[in-house]
């Protein structure tokens, strides 16, 4: 089956319904971007992704659902919450174009009710975390560093083959699968979904979520419409950050709010957690050495408190999710310091100090290299301290 074939329209019971809708939306067009149009009340929730948004409309224009989506991009940046909200569009029959350009969808309908709830029995989120829930002892026990094939052949390709429970009248999909952290796939269980990608059951759309595309199997990619997910621009992140931040306890300070965005370099998602679990202590503690490194003075103990802080981070998470593998958690707060010292570097690079900050922008990534190779991490960092003293 080309993967560029419509769903949907089979599923609407009343075909001139379905031209109404079609016809009252293409007249909305005519007055409005195709951005506007979709910041009205499904997408409300959405930030930016100005280009994401003109492909949904595209798709609602014409009714032409795609039955295979990627949306890919950096973690945080509001794919996943997208993904839920085209769902919820997909399979309520009460989603509309008003007059006005709007979409929108009756906040009271039954599908609404259970999508809300998150009962809807044709809306299924597949994450890794399902391996705790498996008929499988081995899949329920095994460390989370990826989404056993089991999960997917008990989520997906086995609801996948059986009708819908909550079908929905005029509605554009039948059931919605989605699929978050779709890199941890691996090439057994990609293989295994490449029939279902190819050839859904009618009415059945599958949307791969994921900040590392290219780990997805060429042949997955060429079954399925690829949406790109961008950064947010700093006006953005200031305005998100303001809104999130006025629901904590108790307020952010401003040296705080600016190392959260340094580190989330555009994705709220990661602002949050930068937040959360007190990263931006981080800086405070790797500051002072880190000046001595730029006036060629090693600092004896930087090494060792990169590693150290990495290790506290990495067991803190560990120790609050459930089967969390601690090579994994070490490699992601590995991650979270690299991207603090090479922005601190790219803000070196608008002053004079270009050739510095440069050098340093290179042994940041021959240090994540080196990490990707599983050189044991203290090395690694004991290693990028000396560098960064001596510039080599």
């Amino acid at each position: 089956m080309d993967c560029q074939a419509p769903v949907g329209r089979g599923q609407v019971k009343s075909r001139k319904s379905w031209v109404l809708f079609v016809v009252r939306l293409r007249q909305a067009v005519g007055g409005l971007t195709l951005v506007s149009l979709m910041r009205h009340e499904v997408f409300q929730h959405i930030l930016g992704q100005e280009g994401a948004q003109r492909i949904f409309a595209r798709a609602l224009v014409t009714g032409r659902i795609h039955h295979a989506w990627i949306f890919h991009g950096a973690d945080g940046v509001g794919k996943r919450t997208t993904a839920l909200a085209l769902a919820a569009a997909l399979l309520d029959g009460t989603t509309r174009a008003e007059p006005d350009g709007a979409i929108t969808v009756d906040q009271g309908s039954e599908t609404r009710g259970l999508i809300q709830a998150g009962t809807h029995p044709d809306l299924r989120v597949i994450t890794k975390e399902l391996a705790r829930y498996s008929d499988d002892r081995a899949t329920r026990e095994r460390k989370l560093i990826s989404i056993p094939k089991q999960v997917i052949e008990e989520h997906l390709l086995a609801p996948a083959s059986r009708a819908a429970s909550a079908p929905s009248e005029g509605a554009l999909a039948k059931k919605v699968f989605i699929v978050d952290e779709a890199e941890l796939l691996n090439l057994e269980t990609q293989n295994a979904m490449l029939k279902t990608l190819e050839e859904p059951p009618a009415g059945t759309v599958i949307i791969l979520v994921t900040s590392l595309v290219d780990r997805l199997l060429p042949t997955i990619r060429s079954r399925c419409q690829r949406v790109p997910f961008d950064a947010l621009d700093d006006e953005a992140m200031r305005a998100w950050f303001s809104e999130w931040s006025s629901a904590l306890d108790g307020p952010v300070g401003e040296e705080e709010m600016e190392l959260a965005l340094l580190l989330a370099e555009g994705s709220p998602g990661r602002a949050a957690m930068v937040i959360e679990t007190g990263l931006t202590q981080w800086w405070r503690e790797l500051a002072p050495m880190l000046e001595r490194t730029e006036q060629g003075r090693f600092a004896a103990t930087l090494g060792a408190t990169m590693a150290k802080l990495v290790d506290d981070w990495a067991k803190a998470w560990v120790d609050s999710h459930d089967n969390a593998s601690k090579d994994a958690a070490n490699k992601a707060g590995a991650a979270h310091l690299f991207r603090l010292l090479a922005g601190r570097a790219r803000r070196r690079l608008a002053s004079a100090e270009q050739a510095p900050a440069l050098r340093e922008i290179e042994l940041i990534a021959s240090a994540e290299r080196q990490l990707r190779a599983n050189v044991n991490i203290g090395l690694v960092f004991d290693n990028l301290a000396a560098q960064l003293a001596t510039g080599r």
